[in-house]
Formats: C-alpha cells, structure tokens, sequence
C-alpha cells in the first residue's frame, strides 16, 4: 500500500497553522521551532477566507505564497485548506439569505463560525470560487501535499430550516419517493390529518404546537447530511479538476458529531487522491475513561477508511470549550497521540501549532504553548516528534480486529425521536459503551453498517439497532446462519427504515433469528435499577419477554417483570449463536458477559492482559507487524516479550519493563507464539519488533 499522504516521508506530524494571526515576522521562528520539533506537515488557511478574500472578488494571496515558499524551504510541507468553514463579515452581511435559520424561524447572525446554510445557491458558489482560486494558484507548489477542504462539517450548524433549504429538502423527497403517494405512505401521514396533497405544502420539521411527525424529522436529518456532503463534493471535485494527483480531504468528528452519516461521507472520503481524516478531543467529565474515548473515535476512523487513516486534530493538553478544560499530566500527550497511531492513524496533528493570543480559542493548549519552548507541552511535543520519526517503518499497516460493533446513523436519529418509551436510551451512548467493554477487555473492535460483510468477523454486536431494514436483516440472519456469533441489545429491530413499527411478532426484524417475542416495553424510573438472577443489576429498560425458540440465560430476580428472561441465547442454523439482551447491564455485567460471548467465538485480546497495558497490533500485508503496548497506571508493567523497541532500540528477550504511563512497540515479523506477560510501566508508551519465536523456543 502506499503512502497515506504520498509526499510527506514517513509518518505525519504537525498542526493547523494560522500565520494570519500573526506578524511575519514571527514566521521564521515558527519554521525554525517546527524543524526543532520534526514537524513535516501542517494545515494552513482552515479559516482564513477573511485573509484571502478581503472584498467581494478581491483576492490577495501575496502572504500565503511567502508563507508556503517559507514553509517549502523549511522541508515542512502543507495541507492546505479551501478556508470555506468561516466566511468573512462581509459576506454575511451582503448575503444574509446565506446565515442559517433555526427551527423557530429565527435567522442566526455571524460572528462565530459555520453561519450559513448548506443549501444556499449564493454560499456554495462563493466557496467554490474560493476554492478554484486555491487550486490555480497551488496546485503546483512543491510544498502542497494534500488539500483540505471545510473544516469540521456541521458540529456546530447541521440543519438549516430557511425557505432555501425546504426547496431544497422537497428536491431530496422527490428523488427519494418519487410522488406525494409514496411520500405520505412513508412518513405515515393519516395519522394527525398530516397527509400532503401538494408539494408546496412539504417543509423542514420547523417548531410546531407539539412533536413532529419522526419520519419528516428522520427524512430531514438525512436531507441536511447530504447538504453538507455535496457542498463538500462540489469543493473536492474541483480540487481534483485543477489539481490532479493531490489527495483530498475533510476533518471528521467521530467520537462526538452525530449530525452526518460518516458512512456515506467515508465512501467519498476513500479512494484516488482522497484521505480520510478526523479530529479528536477528550470530554473530561464523561462516563467513559479517555483512552476508551480515544479508542472509539480511532476504531470507528479507522472503519469508515477501512485502513488507515490520518488523525487531523487532537490536543496538546487542555481544550477551551468546556466548563472545566483539564490539562493533560505528564505522558499523555505521547501516549494519547500513539494511542491513535496504533488504531490506524497514520501520524499525529494538532490544533494548532501556536497558541492564539486572541479569540474564542485562546485558553486551547497548543503545541506551541504561551508558556514557550521551556514547558513540558513542548519537551513532549518534541519527544513525540522523535517517536514518530522512529515508527516511519509501521506506515501502511493495518490495525487488527476480529469483533464489529454495528453503527447506523438513521438508526441512531431515528431512536432520538420524541415520544419513545424512554429519553434514557440513547443510542449512540449504547454503542460507546459496549465498545469501551470491549477496550476494558482488552479486544480491538471495529464499527461497521449493518449492511456491510461481516464474514471476516467472528464477533458481531449490535448494541442499540432500534431501526433496520429488510437487507440489514436479511444480512445478520445470513451472518449467524454461516457460523457467526451476534449479540443483539435491547429495543432493537423494531422499526424498518421509515420508523415504522414492524408487523408482530416484535422485534419485528429479530424475532426470528433470537427466537424471543417482546410482549411489552417496561422502561425504568430515573435511576431505577433491577437485580438479576445471576447476581448482577441492570438499569434503564427491561421488558416482558417470551423466549419460545431460546435458551433463557438470565433471569430478572426483582422489578415489573419479576422472573421473566432477561438474557437468551439461540444457536442457529450453521453453527451459528444469537444472543439477546433484553435490558441494560451495568458496566461490570457487560464487560464479563461480552468478553465471555468473545472468548467462546474464538475473539480475544492481541496479547495475554497485563493490568493497566492496552495492547493494539498493526500488521503490514506481508506479515510484519507492531505490537502497541500502552501503559495507563502508575507504576512499572513487566511485559515478556521478544523484539526491538522502536522507539528506544532496546532489544526485548524476555521479561522488561514499559515505565509509568510510557509506551513501547515491537515490530513482529510473525507474532505466533509471542508472548506479552505481566506488567508494563505505567502510563508509559512502548513499540517493540518481535522477533519470532519458532517452535515456542526463546
């Protein structure tokens, strides 16, 4: 495979540069402290529209060449940005029809970043001029590496509900149902006296005297997903017009924006002179840990490349955003940054290289910090450098997972619909949570569609499938009959791809393949729990479930459904397993549980656990492979392995220590019969090489 960003030697390494919010003579520093860092890669103009484009028609790219010829001669090459994300004060107020409007009609104001509407004819031709202005003037400049295009697409503005966008929305539903019959037939529309006989009549779920109708609202989602999608195709494929050969890309935000199916953004993401990219930042008060965070957003990047992929933004130490921004301790910058490397990113970014001195953002940590050179932001900033440098070899492998966890966005909407049985099921936090049992269990998961073939899985979970349609069952029946294991949570399958309860039995789609009948939905009171007959508990949901075809596991021992299964199992036809939950187990219950269903599916871990080590593998197609070792506790963790530590060049050969919080990695040429012990140092960082131990010789 060749290189993800094929003009940056090895791994890549940088951050969002913003020259523009700074005097030039501070540029020459700026490349001379990137040097000293090993910085290859930077993005440069991600809002810098105002600075390029500073009257209607009038561009000024006199600064950006002498900072790109500066950049060029400091061997430090560039992402470069189209700058459409933020349009200048003077667009906006010349073109208020392009700022986008909310679901009470009020049209919001700019100021900030992201004021306008994805549908606006004005907005995408100003930006596509933009762009193709970019692209004649750089396509052939030797620091230019990859172009990037928007930044951060709808985290902050996904819907616009302006006359704009309900033409627009009414163009999407008449390519979606073709006429007004297959149309209310879709959204249910005898229901309320809602049904359209005219498409004038059709707009956005605006506010209404009470809840709107979910499928107008699921339609709409989907409608505002493809906007912003084909403002970013219209940029891309100018990019590729006028600047052929040089990879695209746009700034995902896995872990966190649930306002576009990343699906459909990854199939155009993938492919000749495309890159996939995502940004990451850690919530510091959030149920789950922050290597959990970290492994989500990085597993689910790495699912939408299906390979490697490029981590575009994460942060030094603290953010701006929350209400209490906790700093990074010693360590984490290395050991959070590698963390995304061995699930698949194929280098490190920030946002940004020097902290900003003014602005909404000047408290983000930078890898440039106000503080300067003499800081531990910096020492480890340049320490991360020399260990990407020292990994150059791991670039084109490929990080290792036999389990999938399912992900479908308009699954997720749909289940975010009002008047569901209760706002506690929230989907998208199901399937984090199931994913970070996998993480505490120490196995790699990747996501996937429900659609997608599962074949190379021997694992399959599907925590939250609330909404599934006829080829996503047929897909998982035919899994579980060929062999497979699934696990399948609750209040799933219930709906098909129009929220449309299916016919009974219920789960209309699983019901069958689980072998149990759903007879009713007892959600639990705020902080209600139930015990089990295996001596767990429960919380959230449980219902009054039949288990006529199935193995009943567990029993609830307590609460409105006393006695009644809880958890089932059927073997299927083919030797396959189908496994219901029921309700929702505490974490504990759930990590024990789905590491036992891993283990019995023959899916485990990259190594023996070792307390408090993440261990991750990449693997190089022609057998080579990278043993990541992450050690997140506060002393010492012995780890037996064999192989050379990339990042130290000690050779392993039997019992050594990873430090407190530190890494190591081996390259293994073939990792059978490798074996990784007990401890490794804690929060330490280590890549070793293994060597291969034949016949189970030392």
């Amino acid at each position: 495979m060749g290189a993800l960003v094929p003009n940056v030697e090895g791994l890549s390494y940088g951050g969002d540069y913003n020259p523009e919010q700074w005097p030039e003579e501070v540029w020459p520093q700026d490349v001379a402290l990137m040097r000293e860092a090993g910085v290859n890669l930077v993005t440069v103009g991600v809002f810098a529209w105002a600075w390029l484009e500073p009257a209607p028609g009038r561009y000024d790219f006199d600064r950006l060449d002498r900072i790109m010829d500066l950049l060029h001669a400091g061997g430090i090459r560039v992402c470069l940005a189209t700058a459409t994300a933020s349009p200048p004060p003077w667009f906006s107020h010349a073109h208020p029809e392009t700022l986008p409007v909310d679901p009470d009609g009020r049209r919001l104001t700019y100021g900030s970043r992201q004021a306008i509407c994805a549908s606006s004819p004005v907005y995408r031709q100003a930006a596509l001029a933009l762009t193709e202005r970019l692209a004649r003037r750089y396509a052939a400049h030797p620091a230019l590496a990859v172009w990037h295009v928007h930044n951060e697409y709808a985290c902050h503005n996904a819907h616009c509900y302006c006359d704009t966008s309900a033409e627009a929305f009414r163009g999407w539903l008449r390519h979606r149902y073709a006429d007004l019959d297959g149309l209310n037939a879709a959204w249910g529309t005898a229901f309320w006296s809602q049904t359209y006989t005219d498409w004038a009549q059709v707009q956005p779920p605006r506010a209404t005297p009470t809840s709107a109708n979910p499928a107008q609202v699921l339609d709409f989602k989907r409608f505002s997903s493809d906007e912003h999608l084909a403002c970013f195709a219209a940029e891309r494929d100018a990019l590729h017009r006028l600047s052929p050969g040089v990879p695209v890309t746009t700034n995902l935000m896995t872990a966190s924006c649930v306002n576009l199916d990343y699906w459909a953004w990854g199939r155009e993401l993938t492919g000749p002179d495309r890159l996939l990219s995502n940004d990451h930042y850690l919530l510091g008060e959030y149920p789950l840990e922050p290597p959990a965070q970290i492994a989500f957003a990085a597993d689910l990047s790495r699912s939408l490349a299906g390979g490697p992929w490029l981590l575009m933004e994460h942060s030094t130490s603290a953010v701006n955003w929350q209400p209490r921004n906790l700093a990074k301790p010693a360590g984490q910058l290395v050991r959070d940054a590698l963390a995304h490397v061995a699930r698949g990113s194929e280098g490190a970014l920030f946002f940004q290289w020097r902290a900003s001195r003014a602005g909404s953002e000047k408290w983000h940590s930078a890898m440039l910090p106000h503080a300067g050179t003499d800081s531990k932001i910096w020492r480890e900033v340049a320490q991360l450098g020399r260990h990407l440098r020292a990994l150059a070899e791991i670039e084109g492998s490929r990080t290792e997972a036999e389990v999938a966890v399912l992900l479908d966005y308009s699954s997720v909407w749909a289940q975010e619909a009002a008047n569901q049985p209760s706002t506690d099921m929230v989907a998208f936090d199901e399937i984090r949570r199931w994913h970070s049992a996998l993480w505490r269990a120490g196995i790699t998961a990747d996501l996937a569609r429900p659609d997608a073939d599962l074949t190379g899985y021997k694992l399959v979970l599907a925590p939250a499938l609330y909404l599934v349609d006829d080829a996503a069952t047929a897909n998982l029946s035919g899994y579980v009959h060929s062999g497979g294991t699934l696990v399948v949570g609750p209040y799933s399958g219930l709906v098909d791809e129009c929220d449309r309860v299916r016919p009974a039995p219920l789960p209309g789609a699983f019901a069958e393949l689980l072998g149990i009948r759903v007879e009713e939905f007892f959600p639990l009171p705020t902080a209600g729990t139930v015990r089990l007959d295996d001596g767990t508990s429960a919380a959230v949901w449980t219902e009054a479930l039949a288990a006529p075809d199935a193995e009943v596991l567990v029993r609830y021992d307590n609460g409105p459904v006393t006695g009644g299964p809880a958890i089932t199992r059927r073997a299927g036809d083919g030797g396959g397993t189908a496994w219901y939950l029921g309700t929702r187990l505490e974490q504990t219950a759930l990590g024990r549980l789905l590491a036992r269903v891993a283990d019995e599916a023959g899916a485990g871990p990259a190594g023996p656990a070792v307390p408090g080590v993440e261990q991750i593998r990449r693997r190089h197609p022609d057998g080579r492979s990278y043993l990541f070792l992450l050690n997140r506790s506060d002393r010492p963790a012995e780890v037996d392995a064999a192989g050379t530590d990339l990042l130290t060049g000690t050779r392993w050969s039997g019992p050594t220590q990873v430090e407190p919080h530190g890494v190591a990695v081996l390259a293994e040429a073939e990792p059978r019969d490798v074996a990784v012990l007990a401890e490794a140092e804690p929060h330490g960082v280590a890549v070793l090489t293994e060597a291969v131990l034949a016949d189970g010789a030392a």
